[in-house]
């Protein structure tokens, strides 16, 4: 079974739509869970209005996207599970299709969708990773004239529409609730390759993603959480050797961010998310113990690609 985890957030413009495109799957063996971050919008009430099994799980303020996946997977029953956000809307062979690639093969443990956005550009096709730290989705903005149409290896998947094996996440750990929203799903798919776990591409399970339809594109908010959540996963999950090596290409990364942004007004935000995230690196680098590492660290290079392919693709952070 796949056990469909969908957070939402005030989200009355987009969750009947994603619920109705999973009321129309070819692959029936599935149950809805809805985790709701204290939505004041009522968006909530249109569980009810679908009659396949689907269970509503409220919480009174938002606490965040990790934490409202690690309280839906906790209550799946299923072997899969389904990271759907709220603004989405999925082809109806994409439970299908999913399932097939994550079945391939029991080393995969997680499955990253073919994302697009709206107007046909790419959304994402999995997340790709640079020696600065910066995270990326691979393919974001191009347009779609199938170059990602083929299967195949990724680091990991974007969380807004990826399936993960549930044995993969009890062993690596839940995602990580105080990364708050932003880079959660590169930590997991980072302890996720580390352990010795894959990630399949599967191009014919496509989503449409209205990508930043609930936080908002460029907001500040999603200025904060990136800029602090990218030094965050860097040291928490970049092996030693990998870490020292990066370290010139990862603080003057995080230091020249900080210009760009003030050139859009938003300088102060991304200071205040850089003096937070050095505040709270000593809780992040003790994680470090709990993760599982196999996986030699040339196998983790492999998916290291360099900047100028973010800057050709007209890549944006993760």
């Amino acid at each position: 079974m796949i056990s469909i985890v969908v957070v939402n957030y005030n989200g009355d413009r987009f969750l009947g739509a994603c619920l109705s495109s999973i009321s129309l799957q070819t692959y029936r063996d599935f149950e809805v869970i809805v985790v709701d971050n204290g939505s004041t919008d009522g968006s909530e009430e249109k569980v009810h209005d679908f009659s396949f099994q689907t269970r509503l799980i409220k919480f009174s303020t938002n606490r965040g996207y990790p934490a409202a996946l690690n309280a839906g997977i906790k209550a799946a029953s299923g072997e899969y599970i389904l990271t759907l956000n709220n603004d989405t809307i999925i082809s109806d062979t994409f439970l299908e299709k999913m399932q097939s690639a994550i079945q391939s093969d029991p080393l995969v443990g997680m499955c990253a969708s073919k994302m697009i956005l709206p107007d046909g550009m790419i959304d994402s096709t999995g997340i790709v990773l640079s020696m600065s730290g910066a995270a990326w989705d691979r393919g974001m903005f191009q347009k779609d004239e199938g170059q990602f149409d083929v299967p195949g290896e990724v680091f990991g998947p974007c969380a807004g529409a990826a399936l993960y094996r549930k044995e993969m996440l009890e062993e690596i750990g839940f995602f990580d609730e105080d990364f708050f929203m932003y880079m959660e799903d590169v930590d997991v798919a980072f302890r996720g390759r580390l352990a010795g776990w894959r990630c399949l591409y599967v191009p014919g399970a496509v989503v449409v993603h209205h990508h930043g339809g609930t936080a908002g594109r460029g907001s500040d908010l999603c200025v904060y959480y990136g800029n602090r959540n990218i030094i965050w996963y860097c040291f928490k999950d970049f092996p030693v050797k990998m870490l020292v090596a990066f370290l010139p290409w990862i603080l003057g990364r995080n230091l020249v961010v900080i210009f760009y942004y003030a050139m859009k007004q938003q300088g102060k935000v991304a200071v205040k998310a850089k003096v937070d995230a050095l505040r709270g690196l000593g809780k992040i680098i003790g994680k470090r113990r709990e993760i599982i590492q196999v996986c030699p660290d040339h196998e983790i290079m492999k998916f290291i690609e360099p900047w100028s392919d973010m800057m050709a693709g007209k890549n944006v952070d993760h």
